[in-house]
């Protein structure tokens, strides 16, 4: 079964710093794209960053120049570190990958999402 399990969430003032972490279980065998999204209540799920197998990435607006993502193939993980925080930054955050499986023999494509982290900045 294919699951995403992620870390590194909490409570941070504005300007500091947190890295998150997903990583990805199963019987994987290619990981095309993992990303990162977040929701805050009353509002739609929105794209943060995403990163493909080979390295190159995506970044919201409001994210770039203070949000890095990467991703380590070999253990099936992907990071983001978020810098220079804001009090809107405040969310749930989501990883999401688009995984190629064999859990049941034969090659399976999944839309893999998450349990949801809370990352917070105060003011």
């Amino acid at each position: 079964q294919v699951q995403l399990v992620e870390s590194g969430g909490g409570l941070v003032q504005a300007g500091g710093s947190l890295r998150l972490s997903c990583a990805a279980s199963g019987i994987i065998l290619k990981i095309n794209m993992m990303g990162w999204y977040r929701q805050v209540p009353g509002k739609q799920r929105e794209l943060v960053a995403k990163i493909m197998e080979r390295g190159s990435t995506n970044y919201a607006d409001s994210v770039k120049g203070r949000f890095t993502i990467s991703r380590d193939n070999a253990n099936n993980t992907v990071y983001l570190q978020m810098d220079s925080l804001k009090p809107e930054d405040t969310a749930v955050y989501y990883c999401n990958a688009d995984i190629l499986s064999a859990e049941r023999g034969y090659a399976t494509g999944h839309d893999a999402w998450g349990q949801g982290t809370q990352v917070t900045v105060s003011s």
